[in-house]
């Protein structure tokens, strides 16, 4: 992963170094919960927000954070990646994400990350040598899926499954937390998102998703 990280310092720079155009965008957001692949990281309300700049030439870098209950400190991720199209229908995304814990940096992980998405659904893979907590090598497959209802609401299905080749070491901290699912309705009122979540996951711990319900209310900046 230091070769990568090295990699992405390295076009970041070259990038900026050209003078390209760029578009700065940012985002925040107040949720009643936050659940990452079916796991509750905040057991309560959670804060979030981001910073991303987009180049002309594909590429792009940016930051995210939100609040957490498992830790002294927030969750602090940056990424960078490129996205391009095959087609006027079809288009990809690739990069690397970086997953920080500044309160117990024991905690921190690496993924790089691909996707193609076509008409309305994207289909996506995540990799980490060795994810959350040093639990190892895991895979994470999803599809989403989503589509406008009318002028005022979109409907949004999500599912995703881990796997992980220690499985000893992943169940010993997730339990049996491997697919998870989530069914969204989206709208915007005076210019603010407004996203109503279904959660639910097949893990049996006591942070997994069991049929439960979540709003979140965001702004982009």
């Amino acid at each position: 992963m230091k070769v990568i990280k090295a990699a992405v310092f390295a076009a970041t720079m070259m990038t900026a170094s050209t003078g390209m155009a760029a578009e700065v965008s940012g985002n925040v957001a107040l949720g009643s919960e936050y659940f990452f692949r079916g796991v509750n990281q905040s057991g309560g309300e959670a804060l979030s927000g981001g910073f991303d700049v987009a180049f002309d030439s594909g590429f792009y870098v940016g930051t995210w954070a939100s609040s957490i209950d498992f830790s002294n400190g927030p969750e602090l991720d940056y990424y960078a990646g490129y996205g391009g199209s095959f087609s006027d229908t079809v288009s990809y995304d690739v990069g690397y994400l970086f997953y920080g814990y500044p309160g117990d940096s024991s905690l921190d992980f690496e993924e790089l990350y691909g996707s193609v998405s076509f008409a309305d659904a994207t289909v996506g893979f995540n990799y980490s040598d060795d994810y959350f907590d040093s639990t190892g090598e895991t895979t994470y497959l999803y599809i989403d899926y989503g589509f406008a209802l009318n002028d005022k609401f979109s409907l949004g299905f999500h599912y995703g499954t881990m796997s992980a080749d220690d499985s000893v070491a992943y169940n010993a901290v997730f339990e049996d937390a491997i697919d998870d699912y989530s069914i969204s309705l989206s709208t915007e009122y005076a210019g603010i998102g407004i996203d109503f979540s279904f959660i639910d996951s097949s893990g049996s711990g006591a942070l997994d998703a069991d049929a439960e319900f979540a709003v979140t209310f965001s702004k982009s900046l």
